[in-house]
């Protein structure tokens, strides 16, 4: 295990000392397990942190061409040559 020291406001300190005795743990233990949430909450997969990315783009625009998913490459072709 290797040691980390980070800088952070009183307020957080005074929070993780409250908690430590409450809770019977040590500052180090509570830090530890904060830290741990925070990583599995945050940690994705490339594709799942991709999609999620994007998530609130798919769907919102409409082309106006009702098989431009299909016909994609055709339509692509279309408007490179400038022809209708």
């Amino acid at each position: 295990m290797q040691q980390l020291t980070i800088r952070m406001p009183e307020e957080y300190i005074h929070k993780i000392e409250q908690i430590a005795k409450s809770s019977g743990l040590k500052k180090s233990d509570v830090t530890r397990m904060a830290i741990r949430k925070f990583l599995e909450e945050y940690s994705v997969d490339e594709t799942t942190d991709l999609y999620s990315k994007a998530k609130d783009l798919i769907g919102v625009v409409e082309s106006g061409i009702p098989d431009l998913g299909q016909n994609h490459r055709d339509h692509l072709l279309k408007k490179i040559k400038g022809t209708p």
